[in-house]
């Protein structure tokens, strides 16, 4: 008998596996990672999130667009707002978002969570370098931007990036909303918004 514990269908239901009559065979294994899972992450996954995204970004803008302070601090505050991707329990890819509550991105945005409002701040893409040039990343933000629907009260969702990844996110059905106030040393960015809404439970395009 299989119990579903999870109830978003976009966070892969984690299982507990019980044959009928309640009698577990000798040669089934008890302790089966699952292939792939999609969660929330947890303050416990920090130091994985910070490395995955220290070597995606220290080497192309020689910092990373979250402390590993700041990770903890967003994980603790608002998981609901993360999605990781596992697999057999290891963390290949994973967004961070964050609450915020103005119409565009200020700086203030960078380091801070606004509770009981319509639109989430997505801080970080990244994907753990074995597992980039699978389309994974194209796949998680979808599988996030799917989620949020299911997140009582949330309308859009925002995020700044460098002007070569605006097709990446347009491909996703985010718009342009014009250069960005928020500013890094020799960055310049475009701020990018999605209006969620419409059925969760869409098919997703096979040529996302």
């Amino acid at each position: 008998m299989t119990h579903q514990v999870s109830r978003s269908p976009f966070l892969k239901p984690f299982y507990t596996k019980t044959p009928v009559g309640g009698v577990i065979p000798r040669t089934q294994r008890r302790h089966t990672l699952p292939a792939s899972e999609f969660r929330n992450l947890t303050p416990q996954d920090a130091i994985s999130v910070f490395e995955i995204e220290r070597e995606a970004f220290v080497s192309v803008s020689g910092e990373c667009p979250l402390t590993l302070d700041e990770v903890l601090n967003f994980l603790s505050q608002c998981p609901e707002l993360s999605l990781g991707w596992f697999e057999e329990g290891q963390l290949v890819a994973f967004i961070i978002g964050s609450g915020w509550g103005k119409e565009r991105l200020e700086q203030e945005a960078m380091t801070q969570h606004v509770p009981e409002t319509s639109a989430v701040h997505i801080h970080v893409l990244s994907v753990h370098r074995h597992a980039r040039q699978q389309g994974k990343g194209s796949i998680l933000l979808w599988r996030y931007l799917q989620y949020l629907r299911c997140v009582p009260g949330l309308r859009r969702a925002l995020l700044v990036c460098e002007e070569f990844l605006v097709p990446f996110y347009q491909k996703a059905g985010f718009k342009e909303k014009g250069p960005s106030a928020i500013t890094v040393p020799n960055l310049t960015f475009q701020e990018m918004e999605y209006h969620i809404g419409g059925a969760a439970y869409a098919r997703r395009n096979s040529g996302c």
